[in-house]
């Protein structure tokens, strides 16, 4: 499947941008663990124009065609730096060079490499706490019971932030998805952990109408940060520019 994947992006590529400087395909066909459903995340570099996204068929493949200049890739890098999800570095530092005319592929994916290695830094303890906050209030509303299906979106939702506060405080990427997954599994490999498999387990046995594990692996994470926070917790708000 990635023999097929390469080719067919690098055909794609030299048929629609042959002013392209460079051209990466990255996802799942290239980092492993694609399904049938997979499609190709083909991203390509051109000196000028507009930077932009297009969900195409070509040669019976699904694509994701990210369109871009080098000063566009470094604005969403930063961007992404911010939610801390490094979704634009890895589109061009974890993929296959499809064609680099002249050399700036490489160097803008050994650049966003190292964005990647670098991390996105020490959380915020504002930003921690919003965090902790959010989660203790998802386990209140957890306990509480209720509609079957509102304790299904409460328990997914649980998952989600509980997998996303334990990444934000030891410094790791965050992700979505199955993307939240993968960093997640990536941190136990290294911390000699198993949170990936604990959460999915307690997720499991919430959906089934027992959240009492899923309760205790996320009280585990928010231990790690101070515990559980609401009373007493404050936000400050967004100023409003008014003009007269």
């Amino acid at each position: 499947m990635r023999s097929r994947a390469v080719e067919t992006a690098r055909r794609l590529v030299e048929g629609r941008f042959p002013e392209a400087r460079a051209a990466f395909l990255a996802g799942s066909v290239v980092l492993g663990g694609a399904t049938a459903t997979s499609d190709l995340d083909v991203t390509v570099l051109r000196a000028e124009g507009a930077a932009y996204r297009e969900s195409l068929e070509y040669a019976g493949w699904p694509v994701e065609l990210f369109v871009h200049t080098p000063a566009s890739v470094r604005h969403y890098v930063a961007k992404d730096l911010e939610r801390r999800r490094p979704t634009m570095a890895r589109l061009v530092s974890a993929g296959v060079v499809l064609l680099d005319h002249d050399g700036s592929g490489a160097a803008l994916a050994a650049e966003c490499a190292a964005a990647v290695a670098a991390g996105p830094g020490p959380l915020a303890e504002a930003e921690r706490d919003a965090l902790r906050y959010g989660l203790t209030d998802l386990l209140d509303d957890l306990a509480g019971g209720g509609d079957p299906r509102v304790r299904t979106a409460v328990a997914v939702h649980t998952w989600q932030a509980a997998g996303e506060l334990l990444l934000a405080a030891e410094g790791r990427w965050s992700g979505t998805g199955k993307w939240l997954v993968r960093e997640l599994a990536a941190y136990d490999a290294e911390a000699g952990s198993a949170y990936a498999v604990r959460l999915d387990t307690a997720l499991r046995a919430a959906l089934d109408g027992d959240p009492d594990l899923l309760s205790e692996v996320a009280d585990e994470v928010l231990a790690r940060c101070g515990g559980r926070l609401w009373a007493g917790y404050r936000a400050g708000g967004e100023t409003s520019q008014e003009t007269t």
